[in-house]
C-alpha cells in the first residue's frame, strides 16, 4: 500500500508509522491522476491499482477484498462499491453522490442529487418506492484503463456535478460495481468530523 500526498507533513506522517508515501504534484484534479503519477513513479509494476480516496478513512478490508474481485473478469476496466441508502439525510445530501445501476451492476449515472425522480410520490416517500445507492468512495482500474482517463479532459457532465467518473463514463468507459452493506462514513465537510463519535 502507498499513500499519494501533496503534503509533506502527510509524508513525515506515514514515514513515522512505517508507510510507504509518494509525494506527487499539487496540480492534480483528482485522485485518480495523484494515483497514475504515483504508479509512474513506482515503476508501473502493478496490474490493478486500487484507489482509497482521502476521504474515505473507514474502508473495510474487506471492501478493497471486494473491489479487487471484479477484475475475476479480464472485462472489468473500472471497479468500485455503492451502498444501499436507508436515511433520508444521504438521499438528500448533495456531499453523499448517488448510483443509478443497471441489471448487470454497471453504473448508469452518479449525481449529486437523488435519481430517479419518484413521480407522484412526496420526497419523504421515496426510499419506500425504490432502492437508492450511494457510492462509496474507492476506485479499482487496470493499469492500462488508469493510463487512459488520466489523458481524457473534463467533460461536461463532470463540470456540471463535480464528480471525475461522468468524465469515464461520458467517453464510454465501463464501471462496475459491487454492493456493499458496510457503513462507511465520508469526510467531506467539517460537519462530517461529528459523525464519527458514534462510528468508532
Amino acid at each position: 500500500m502507498i499513500v499519494a500526498t501533496d503534503d509533506t507533513r502527510i509524508e513525515n506522517h506515514v514515514i513515522a508509522f512505517g508507510g510507504k508515501a509518494i509525494m506527487t504534484k499539487e496540480s492534480h484534479q483528482s485522485g485518480t491522476d495523484r494515483c497514475f503519477e504515483a504508479i509512474q513513479k513506482n515503476n508501473g509494476s502493478a496490474d490493478i491499482v486500487i484507489n482509497i480516496q482521502g476521504d474515505e478513512p473507514f474502508i473495510f478490508p474487506e471492501q478493497i477484498d471486494m473491489v479487487a474481485s471484479c477484475f475475476n473478469s479480464k472485462a472489468v476496466q473500472i471497479a468500485t462499491l455503492v451502498k444501499k441508502i436507508n436515511t433520508y439525510e444521504e438521499l438528500f445530501n448533495v456531499n453523499t453522490p448517488k448510483v443509478v445501476l443497471a441489471k448487470n451492476g454497471e453504473a448508469l449515472y452518479f449525481s449529486r442529487v437523488a435519481i430517479p425522480y419518484i413521480r407522484e410520490k412526496e420526497p419523504e416517500q421515496w426510499l419506500n418506492h425504490h432502492e437508492f445507492y450511494k457510492h462509496i468512495g474507492i476506485y479499482a482500474y487496470t493499469t492500462k484503463i488508469l493510463a487512459e482517463i488520466t489523458e481524457l479532459k473534463q467533460s461536461s457532465l463532470e463540470l456540471a456535478e463535480g464528480l471525475e467518473q461522468l468524465r469515464w463514463l461520458q467517453n464510454g468507459y465501463k464501471i462496475v460495481t459491487k454492493i456493499t452493506d458496510f457503513e462507511s462514513i465520508a469526510v467531506d465537510v467539517p460537519a462530517d468530523l461529528k459523525k464519527l463519535i458514534n462510528f468508532l
